[in-house]
C-alpha cells in the first residue's frame, strides 16, 4: 500500500482564510475556507487591514476544522505547507506565523508554496500533469502564461503589463454597480447580451505573449459615463457581454500562440477567473480546432478561487522535491516564479 503523505496547509495571501489536509497531493481530506467577502463588499474591494483582523481571528478555528473533518492529529501528518507569496503582506504574515508556529511545535517540516503555483496545482485534483505543458494563470491579481518543461520547473512566457483580468472585471463591476467581487455577475450577465460595442483587444496582435487590460477598462469606463452625460441608458448586458468578449478574445489569441511557439502535451486553465464560462467555452472551442493533440485540464469550480487545497496539491510536490524553509520564513508580497523554481 502506498504511503500517506500527509500535508496539513495554510493559505492567507488575500481576503480568505483557508486550511486544509491533502493526502499526497491528490487527495483532499479536508478544506476549510472562511469568506471575508461581506466585510469587503461595501468598500467595493479588500481592505489589507481588514482582512489581516479576520485572519487573526479565523485562523486558529480552520486549523481545528480542517484536522477535526479529516480526522487526523498533528501526529499524522508530513509536513506543513503555506503560501508565502505573492499577495498582502499582512494577511500572508498571519498564514506565514501560524505555518512556523505549527511545524515547530509539533516538529514537522515547513513547506513555502507559490500562491500561483497553487493555483495550477488546483487542476492535478481532475487529472495527471503530462510535461510539457502551458499553463494560463487567470486571477484577480494574475494574468500569466507559464510553461512548464518539467515538474517544479516554471517559466513565465507571457503577463499582463498593467491591470489583471480579474482585477478589470472588478472595476467595470463597480461602474456597473455589481458587487465585489463582480466576476461571477459579468460572466452571467454577458450569457444574456451581445457584443455591440466592439471594445479594443489590446495587444493580441503584437508578437508577444504578453496581455494588457488598462485600455479596455478605460474605454469601457469612457463610454458609461459619455452615455450617462447624455443622458443615455446603455443596455447592461450587451456591456458586459463586449467587455467579457475583448478579454476572452485576447487570452484565447494569446494562448493559442503559446502553444504554437511551445509545443506541449497539456494545457491547464487556473486562478479565479478560470471559474468564467465564457473563457472555458473559448478555449475549448479554440484547443478543438487548432490543437486537437493537446489536452486541457481545468481547475475545478470550487478550486478556481483562493483556498488551501490548491496548497496543498502544490505543497506536496515540493515536499517531493525537498523543499524546505526555516523558521525565518517570510512573507514575501512581490514573490515571482525565478525567485521559487
Amino acid at each position: 500500500m502506498a504511503e500517506k503523505n500527509l500535508i496539513l496547509a495554510f493559505e492567507t495571501s488575500c481576503d480568505e482564510t483557508s486550511v486544509a489536509v491533502v493526502e499526497n497531493g491528490t487527495k483532499i481530506l479536508s478544506n476549510i475556507v472562511a469568506t471575508q467577502i461581506d466585510s469587503h463588499q461595501r468598500f467595493g474591494g479588500v481592505v489589507p487591514e481588514v482582512a489581516s483582523r479576520h485572519h487573526i481571528e479565523w485562523i486558529t478555528r480552520c486549523t481545528d476544522q480542517a484536522l477535526a473533518e479529516a480526522n487526523v492529529s498533528y501526529d499524522d501528518l508530513a509536513g506543513v505547507a503555506v503560501t508565502y507569496g505573492p499577495g498582502l503582506v499582512g494577511s500572508l504574515l498571519i498564514g506565514v506565523t501560524a505555518a512556523k508556529s505549527t511545524a515547530w511545535a509539533h516538529h514537522l517540516p515547513l513547506i513555502p508554496v507559490n500562491h500561483m503555483t497553487g493555483h495550477l496545482y488546483a487542476a492535478r485534483y481532475v487529472g495527471e500533469f503530462k510535461y510539457p505543458q502551458m499553463a494560463l494563470l487567470v486571477s484577480g491579481g494574475h494574468t500569466e502564461l507559464v510553461y512548464m518543461k518539467s515538474e517544479h520547473e516554471f517559466e513565465i512566457v507571457g503577463e499582463t503589463r498593467d491591470d489583471a483580468a480579474g482585477e478589470a472585471y472588478d472595476k467595470i463591476g463597480r461602474v456597473l454597480g455589481v458587487n465585489y467581487p463582480a466576476g461571477k455577475t459579468i460572466d452571467e450577465w454577458a450569457a444574456k447580451g451581445k457584443d455591440t460595442f466592439h471594445f479594443p483587444r489590446a495587444m493580441e496582435k503584437e508578437d508577444n505573449l504578453d496581455f494588457s487590460f488598462s485600455g479596455l477598462k478605460s474605454a469601457f469606463i469612457n463610454t458609461v459615463h459619455n452615455a450617462e452625460q447624455r443622458g443615455e441608458k446603455l443596455n447592461k448586458y450587451d456591456l458586459a457581454a463586449s467587455f467579457q468578449q475583448s478579454v476572452v478574445d485576447v487570452l484565447a489569441e494569446k494562448t493559442m500562440r503559446a502553444l504554437d511557439q511551445y509545443p506541449v502535451k497539456q494545457l491547464i486553465l487556473a486562478g479565479g477567473v478560470a471559474a468564467n464560462h465564457g473563457l472555458r467555452s473559448r478555449l475549448e472551442h479554440d484547443m478543438q480546432k487548432y490543437h486537437p493533440d493537446v489536452t486541457m485540464l481545468q481547475a475545478p469550480l470550487k478550486l478556481c478561487g483562493d483556498n488551501a487545497a490548491m496548497i496543498g496539491a502544490a505543497g506536496y510536490m515540493d515536499y517531493e522535491h525537498g523543499d524546505r524553509a526555516k523558521l525565518d520564513l517570510n512573507a514575501e508580497p512581490g514573490l515571482m516564479y525565478s525567485e521559487k523554481n
